[in-house]
């Protein structure tokens, strides 16, 4: 699967230029022009890294960086900014950036910045293509689901809610997204058909009185992660 970038800047050009360089290396890209319509994109799929500029209408850099690292969102953040100041680079570090590059930039140089984030980014599959948290293992190839050396029979609905969980751990997951990505847009069925799941599915994870991992954040959805 193609590494996704988000690309979120209010320069037309500069967007132009990223989107044809990036999908020239291979990669899969979305463009935003300003930090509220990126942080809604961002709501609404996975990305392996953000591309951010600083100074945008609406909402600046900084103000998006703080509240993906606050939502949970843990991509790689690549800051894009006019100013050249220790003190914004300090600022945009602390906030949760992963790095920083003054524009003008050569776009050698930002393609090996991009590199570079990508291949720090936590792998959440194993060689096998098997994905783990704490100690509960999906195997997505084989459609199996390990607690421990316990094996749960899932049905392909709880599989793929449990798959979205396990591709995004330690992130709140909204209600919205959950039901976009597993029953779609088109869905029109019990409108509590997804708070039923969660339980069905909690219910075979902790049969044998396992920890809870899948956590309700009251008002905002839920979260894959150990309590406390």
């Amino acid at each position: 699967m193609r590494p996704h970038i988000a690309v979120i800047d209010d320069d037309e050009k500069i967007t132009a230029l990223l989107r044809r360089s990036l999908a020239f290396e291979g990669y899969e890209i979305s463009t935003a022009p300003d930090g509220a319509e990126g942080l809604k994109l961002l709501s609404q799929r996975q990305t392996d890294l953000v591309i951010l500029d600083v100074m945008m209408p609406k909402m600046d850099g900084w103000e998006v960086c703080r509240r993906l690292r606050e939502a949970g969102i843990t991509s790689p953040i690549l800051l894009l900014t006019a100013k050249d100041d220790v003190t914004d680079r300090v600022k945009g570090l602390d906030l949760g950036a992963d790095d920083y590059l003054v524009k003008p930039f050569a776009l050698e140089e930002l393609m090996a910045r991009v590199r570079a984030l990508l291949r720090r980014r936590p792998d959440k599959t194993d060689e096998a293509g098997h994905f783990r948290y704490e100690d509960l293992l999906l195997d997505v190839d084989g459609r199996e689901t390990l607690r421990g050396d316990r094996r749960i029979d899932l049905t392909a609905k709880e599989f793929d809610l449990l798959h979205l969980f396990m591709q995004n751990p330690k992130r709140v997951l909204s209600r919205d997204l959950i039901m976009e990505r597993i029953w779609g847009y088109d869905y029109s069925g019990e409108s509590n058909v997804l708070e039923v799941y969660v339980a069905m599915l909690r219910q075979k994870l902790e049969e044998s009185g396992e920890k809870r991992l899948i956590q309700t954040v009251r008002g905002a959805g839920y979260v894959l992660k150990g309590e406390g």
